[in-house]
């Protein structure tokens, strides 16, 4: 598995502050963004990497958790984490303490490096403070583990409305209603766990999955915590700026645009975005994309104050 330098995808030093990593993110993230490069694939994996990057380098823990793998990489580089299966019993990564599963069902944004190191519920704690050189130098002891048992895994469809803002959902399995506690800031392919002494689905003997689906929304697109939507105005606001009303998925919100605002530019309002899921009081930001409608046709009067404006440039 290839490892991620993630300051140097930002380009900032590991004794950076939280407020140059913003900076660095904020500046190379408009620099990439897919709609100031359309269909160049190189940009969009570059844009990926800063955003991968940025979710690791911006969150306190998880920098910690990655300037220590960063420190003992070369101990278990070469080791196969996917696929570890230890002879003589089953065991499987769990993520009973925490109640849910990372990236389960391929759909996480990130890379695989990600994903196994900040998306697997890893005893840090014991890998770190070993010394390993092999595959088979690895024990069970080492992981936290749990005797493979029976699931039973079913599909919970969500608005992204809900997922912003938290909600509560009624699954009849087995003509068994349960009640299911959705924090804010979910994602779409995260799963679910309820254990099976919480559930008590009749003949369901084991743990209870939910795959969490997100419906398409018509305004908005999710991209890691951070929200896209378009903005269209007609010639005259843009040229002139001024205030207007931009939705959002708490309530609308007042944006003051600069006179000549102009198509495909991209504004960013911080903090509008989705909330974190390990920390609903922060969000991620609102990018809002410039479209300009131009009138299809003018009266006698717009054509005569363009022309005039059209001699005296």
């Amino acid at each position: 598995m290839e490892y991620k330098d993630y300051y140097k995808i930002l380009g900032v030093s590991k004794n950076s502050s939280t407020e140059d990593i913003k900076k660095a993110y904020k500046k190379l993230a408009l620099q990439y963004h897919p709609d100031k490069n359309p269909g160049n694939k190189e940009a969009e994996e570059k844009f990926k990497e800063i955003n991968e990057a940025y979710e690791v380098l911006s969150d306190p823990e998880k920098r910690k958790r990655y300037d220590e793998l960063g420190a003992n990489w070369d101990k278990y580089k070469d080791f196969d984490f996917s696929s570890y299966r230890p002879s003589g019993r089953t065991y499987h990564y769990t993520t009973e303490d925490l109640g849910d599963i990372f990236g389960q069902g391929g759909r996480s944004p990130f890379s695989d490096f990600f994903d196994m190191f900040f998306g697997s519920d890893f005893n840090w704690d014991d890998i770190f403070n070993q010394s390993y050189e092999t595959q088979t130098s690895y024990r069970p002891q080492d992981f936290r583990t749990t005797s493979r048992q029976p699931q039973y895994t079913t599909d919970l469809n969500i608005s992204l409305e809900e997922a912003y803002h938290g909600t509560k959902k009624i699954l009849n399995i087995n003509n068994k209603q349960i009640r299911v506690p959705i924090k804010p800031g979910i994602k779409d392919g995260q799963v679910l766990r309820i254990k099976r002494d919480n559930h008590k689905i009749p003949n369901v003997d084991g743990d209870l999955l939910i795959n969490i689906h997100i419906n398409k929304h018509p305004k908005f697109e999710r991209k890691g915590n951070d929200l896209y939507t378009n903005l269209e105005l007609d010639l005259y606001t843009a040229l002139l700026g001024g205030e207007v009303i931009v939705p959002t998925l708490d309530k609308p919100l007042k944006v003051k645009l600069k006179e000549c605002t102009q198509p495909g530019e991209i504004l960013r309002i911080k903090g509008k975005g989705m909330p974190l899921y390990e920390n609903p009081n922060r969000h991620g930001d609102l990018f809002i994309n410039i479209k300009v409608n131009f009138p299809k046709k003018l009266t006698p009067e717009q054509r005569k104050l363009i022309q005039k404006l059209k001699n005296n440039k």
